[in-house]
């Protein structure tokens, strides 16, 4: 079964969005975390950034000295430099370097034709090819490139030395058919003379849904981030990725290293480190991912869990599914909340809870336990009274 390496961005594309920036001690802990998670490849920093990301760089190849990190650097001579200064004690180091490819890039932000871009990104992976055997290219904007130009520079930049050329749906723009073509085929012309990877962007929505078109079309590394945090709308998720290929394997025939059981203790600690969460009706690690409120749909689980769940959540470190109580929900949750509450109630009490539970629900978002159990009381003491 064909490999896919999981590259992780969390602590530098992540980070770039607002609302996400981490200290070193914070990015420290949240590498640990993504060691132990067990992603490929750790990009730490962009270390011409600022003296805290080459010293966060710096901290992380020393900390973990085993895991292969990974340093940010534009296509020009200074910022391969620093990275690789930043990189120096790393056991396992990887520059990254990068630099737009597609002509509106190439018009409005560089002005330089494609040669010169050409010529730069050779350059950059020639002298990062002095420092390390593990270079990776990314050309920025690849979806709105030139397909021909794009084969091109990705041939030229591997030819230099670069072991892993990354193809990046920079702006989200890009749908699944479309990106999965554009890496089949930069993944045959490139053969077995390096690794295509792919970093997609959410803009619209697609970035998880372009990542496994692109897997699926030859992509053997995929750029991503912890609850798909990122610029502007974010990254693929990597708990998506991985999940969708650990649960459709028979249509995703490919495996990662990651253990998915510690997927929402990472969402967790990421959450705690910034300043916000995943929405609660996020994927794999939302507060409502594993949570039932709908009457059919608590009925069905509490027969059969496999009636509304896919995946069972403590194969992603969520301790326990949740049965909302709201009005939405059937007497059999109902009765088995009050069960779980320690009451044995008879088929009249049960009607008479859930009488006065469906005229309280219809006022309120949903019930917490100490508002059923006021319930319980109140009717099992009237019944009582009435025996």
């Amino acid at each position: 079964m064909s490999r896919v390496y999981i590259f992780d961005t969390t602590l530098r594309d992540g980070e770039q969005s607002p609302g996400c920036s981490m200290t070193k001690p914070e990015k420290l802990r949240m590498a640990a975390q993504l060691v132990d998670l067990g992603v490929d490849i750790l990009e730490a920093g962009f270390p011409i950034a600022s003296e805290g990301d080459f010293e966060a760089v710096d901290a992380v190849s020393q900390q973990f000295p085993w895991t292969q990190v990974a340093a940010l650097a534009r296509a020009t001579k200074r910022d391969v430099e620093r990275a690789a200064q930043a990189l120096q004690r790393a056991k396992r180091p990887r520059i990254h370097t990068f630099i737009a490819t597609s002509d509106i890039h190439l018009k409005h932000k560089l002005k330089k034709t494609r040669q010169q871009v050409m010529d730069e990104a050779v350059a950059a992976v020639s002298l990062a090819r002095s420092y390390t055997d593990d270079v990776e290219f990314s050309a920025e904007d690849a979806t709105r490139t030139d397909f021909d130009y794009l084969e091109a520079i990705s041939k030229a930049v591997v030819e230099a030395g670069a072991r892993t050329v990354n193809l990046p749906d920079t702006v989200g723009y890009s749908v699944p058919e479309e990106y999965g073509a554009l890496i089949g085929r930069i993944a045959k012309s490139l053969g077995d003379s390096a690794i295509v990877s792919v970093h997609c962007h959410d803009d619209l929505g697609l970035a998880v849904a372009n990542t496994l078109a692109a897997v699926a079309a030859g992509a053997r590394q995929v750029e991503c981030t912890i609850n798909g945090i990122g610029e502007r709308a974010g990254n693929a998720a990597l708990e998506e990725v991985v999940m969708a290929i650990k649960v459709r394997n028979e249509r995703l025939p490919f495996q990662t290293r990651i253990h998915t059981e510690k997927l929402y203790p990472a969402s967790q600690l990421l959450s705690s480190i910034i300043s916000f969460g995943p929405q609660p009706n996020k994927a794999i690690v939302g507060d409502n991912a594993f949570a039932h409120e709908a009457g059919i749909h608590q009925d069905g689980y509490l027969k059969e869990k496999s009636t509304y769940e896919i995946i069972d959540p403590k194969a992603v470190g969520v301790p326990e599914s949740k049965l909302v109580l709201g009005k939405h929900s059937g007497r059999h949750a109902l009765k088995k909340r009050t069960e779980d509450l320690g009451f044995q109630l008879t088929i009249e009490e049960l009607d008479l809870v859930y009488e006065r539970f469906t005229l309280l629900a219809d006022c309120k978002k949903g019930l917490r336990n100490e508002e059923i159990l006021i319930l319980l009381h109140e009717v099992v003491g009237r019944a009582a009274v009435a025996n």
